[in-house]
């Protein structure tokens, strides 16, 4: 370290970034977040860089990001000097596609439990066995292209 105890604490950097104790020495653990320097007498250290790191990781995983593709892309945005390019773009597009595969499928969701509903479904089990039941049991049975039930 350049000075004796320069660096944020522990808790300035939960209460800054708006995470708490646990999920900052998670992604320590992960990897996701650089080993801090610590004090003589044991105390982490944290440089203001660890504030946005936070951050982005929280909104990466808003936006439907995983904490593994998550580390992808902070590891990818750690060597772009070296490529050129960090993968955002790429991957915010296939992200993009699963999003909107996931709110065609809720509309589905939304669409059939408004049928219960409007048919006054009150057992699933005798619903399930009339023939007007409008729940897509067999639909819902069937794994979309590329997935796998088990």
């Amino acid at each position: 370290m350049s000075g004796q105890y320069e660096g944020l604490r522990s808790s300035q950097v939960t209460d800054a970034a708006g995470v708490n104790l646990q999920t900052l020495r998670y992604y320590e653990r992960r990897g996701l977040l650089a080993e801090p320097e610590r004090t003589l007498g044991g105390h982490r250290l944290y440089p203001q860089e660890a504030v946005t790191v936070l951050k982005v990781i929280k909104t990466a995983q808003r936006l439907g990001f995983t904490l593994e593709e998550v580390a992808e892309l902070l590891e990818a945005a750690q060597h772009r000097h070296r490529q050129g390019d960090a993968g955002l773009l790429d991957r915010a597009r296939s992200k993009l596609i699963e999003v909107e595969q996931r709110i065609t499928d809720l509309e589905v969701i939304r669409s059939a439990l408004h049928e219960a509903i409007n048919a006054g479904c009150d057992d699933l089990m005798t619903c399930a066995q009339q023939p007007c039941c409008p729940l897509p049991f067999a639909d819902l049975a069937r794994p979309h292209p590329g997935e796998d039930r088990q």
